[in-house]
């Protein structure tokens, strides 16, 4: 699980483009699946053909990052985000830009503190206000190295092991949810049709979830993703009341109600599966983020729906934080539960 989290981490994909992720879950599940095949949005449909019972289990592949919006005259430039970063987070980092000669290594300038007067230390860090240095000194340079408006960018930052089973590296959001659902299609051994999809633009509005699931009207889905513990500095447990290290996280509300209501016959089946089995799991109602289940659940009448979710300190930051025990447990839980079906 570490090799397979270390590669995936450490490919670059932003929201529209996944292909390195879609190369990888190729390459990780040939021989493992009945069919592998991309649509026309570009998300990655698996199939393990079974009996006419459906499930779906979704991960998106997209990581957030920033794109090229300006170069001015001098070489430096300026980004919008893909996704949602807070500005403090980005301060500083150093990026990659992914041009159409290859990659080109830049740093997220900034004016330093040495300068900076009182009421500028206190003002919010916005990213409007942030610019990227190539080391260019003209915007003729820039464009020579393969840069322009459009052009992706993605965290330069490497997967790291910690202390025990944690780890820590950019995109475990949700790159953690697709090893999770790249192992548990290269075990499972299911009487239904299973259809692993690795959707896209998950961080841009759910977009690859909402159209794979149209177009496949499975009996119902799983979302495999991330979600916040409550278990660091900062966070109090009544906000936040899942640990890592305790097991995959059920997700039973998203968004306060406003983003999914996990439908409680797809809740039953996997806390009875898990209960069945001794595998360790967790229940959240949650306040804030959604999951490709918030848009999957509302396709074609309506899907039964719920997030499987790993407890991930630091999301949307370049230094998330896993358990490797809870994914090795949500493989799991899934590979079990999948040997049955909910009573929908």
């Amino acid at each position: 699980m570490k090799e397979l989290l270390k590669r995936l981490s450490d490919a670059h994909g932003v929201s529209s483009r996944e292909e390195s992720i879609r190369d990888i879950v190729r390459e990780e599940l040939a021989g493992s699946v009945d069919e592998i095949r991309e649509d026309k949005m570009g998300n990655i449909i698996t199939v393990k053909r079974g009996d006419d019972f459906s499930i779906m289990l979704a991960a998106h592949m997209d990581e957030i990052g920033l794109m090229v919006q300006y170069i001015d005259e001098k070489g430096f430039i300026r980004v919008v985000s893909l996704g949602g970063w807070f500005g403090p987070v980005l301060y500083c980092q150093r990026v990659v830009l992914h041009g159409k000669n290859g990659p080109v290594m830049g740093v997220i300038g900034a004016k330093p503190p040495h300068v900076m007067k009182e009421e500028e230390r206190k003002k919010e860090i916005k990213i409007e206000d942030m610019f990227i240095d190539v080391g260019a000194a003209s915007e003729e340079e820039v464009k020579n190295l393969g840069i322009e408006i459009g052009t992706p960018i993605t965290i330069d930052r490497e997967f790291t092991e910690l202390a025990g089973k944690r780890i820590t590296g950019k995109a475990l959001d949700n790159r953690v949810g697709v090893a999770m659902l790249i192992r548990a299609l290269q075990q499972v051994k299911s009487p239904h049709t299973i259809y692993g999809v690795f959707t896209v633009q998950e961080e841009l509005g759910l977009k690859g979830a909402k159209v794979s699931a149209y177009s496949l009207n499975p009996d119902c889905a799983i979302a495999t993703d991330v979600t916040i513990p409550g278990d660091h500095p900062g966070i109090e447990k009544k906000d936040a009341s899942v640990e890592m290290g305790k097991g995959p996280v059920l997700v039973l509300v998203s968004a306060s109600g406003r983003g999914l209501v996990a439908d409680p016959r797809m809740a039953a089946w996997l806390r009875e599966t898990a209960e069945k089995n001794g595998i360790p799991y967790q229940l959240e109602v949650g306040t804030g983020g959604n999951t490709d289940a918030t848009i999957i659940h509302l396709e074609r009448g309506g899907i039964p729906s719920i997030p499987l979710s790993i407890a991930t300190r630091y999301i949307h930051s370049p230094v998330e934080v896993v358990d490797i025990g809870d994914l090795e447990a949500g493989v799991r839980l899934l590979v079990e539960a999948l040997k049955s079906k909910p009573a929908l």
